[in-house]
């Protein structure tokens, strides 16, 4: 299998393309996120985003359950051990299943945040008590209740009581990182067990997840290439950074853009050694989908490329 940074990561990981959907209401324009995730909504049926506070009741899970009840981590991996033994006939293995489950976590969950920075230059500082997920077998449905943001100086909203202005893009850049890790930190340590990796491949996998659904959407918008752009500059190698200031760093040392794993695996558009074209990007990590199919590699895998 290959992985193509114009769709949601490997096939096991990411929901079709396919079924109806609600219409979303237009968002107030106060609202800050809300622009985009609208924009986003109406682009493709695989994903909805309503500005709304958590639901908890009839299928919807709040993120915030994630960290708080190990059960519902458990029940969020069931559902991908569902699906794996529909898709392949076998059973996933435990700890390959829960990789997939936290994947598809993290796959839109981070574009609450990476799209409204790539859209509106706007960062919203999201807890995991304002985030709730709905799965189906096809599509995903989150609502989000954005409140306070980081934006740059110029921003019409900066100096109003919910904007954190930062001074120029590298610190909006950084401000990202610092809210989508803090956010995703206590995720990662509840399937840490369930996925049986530690720190620094959970890392990984979330920066895979994060890197390949911005590309995705940048894709429907027609701006994959500044996506890429965006996502190299925002991964890019730099000097450490304070651990204090960088959630999950003191678990999993790394250069900036600690905790993420530096890069976002771009690979230059030339032909290979033997003519063909080389993956599109190199993953930060394996999803171990070859154990479910052994022909169902993807062409990025780290087991491949950094042979």
């Amino acid at each position: 299998m290959t992985a193509s940074s114009t769709r949601p990561g490997p096939r096991p990981h990411a929901p079709r393309t396919t079924g109806a959907r609600t219409p979303v209401p237009a968002p107030a324009p106060t609202t800050p996120g809300a622009p985009s995730y609208h924009r986003l909504s109406g682009l493709t049926p695989m994903l909805t985003v309503r500005c709304a506070p958590p639901r908890h009741r009839d299928g919807w899970l709040p993120a915030a359950d994630l960290a708080a009840r190990p059960q519902a981590v458990r029940e969020l991996i069931a559902h991908d051990a569902r699906q794996g033994l529909a898709r392949y006939g076998r059973p996933l293995r435990p700890d390959v299943a829960a990789g997939f489950g936290l994947h598809r976590f993290v796959w839109p969950v981070s574009l609450l945040f990476t799209l409204p920075w790539f859209l509106e230059r706007r960062v919203p500082l999201l807890a995991l008590g304002d985030v709730a997920l709905r799965r189906h077998p096809d599509t995903v449905e989150l609502t989000v209740r954005p409140a306070e943001f980081a934006c740059l100086p110029d921003d019409p909203a900066a100096g109003s009581g919910r904007a954190r202005t930062v001074p120029d893009d590298p610190a909006l850049a950084a401000a990202l990182r610092s809210a989508l890790g803090a956010f995703l930190a206590p995720v990662l340590a509840a399937f840490g067990p369930e996925a049986r990796r530690g720190p620094r491949v959970l890392w990984a996998m979330a920066t895979d997840a994060v890197v390949e659904g911005l590309c995705y959407a940048g894709g429907l918008l027609g701006e994959q290439e500044r996506a890429r752009t965006e996502l190299s500059a925002l991964l890019a190698p730099g000097e450490a950074l304070d651990p204090a200031h960088t959630p999950g760093a003191g678990d999993c040392p790394a250069p900036a853009p600690a905790p993420f794993t530096p890069g976002a695996g771009f690979a230059a558009p030339a032909p290979g050694a033997d003519g063909a074209p080389p993956p599109d990007r190199s993953r930060a990590s394996c999803c171990l989908v070859y154990t479910a199919d052994p022909k169902d590699m993807c062409g990025g895998c780290p087991r491949v490329t950094r042979r």
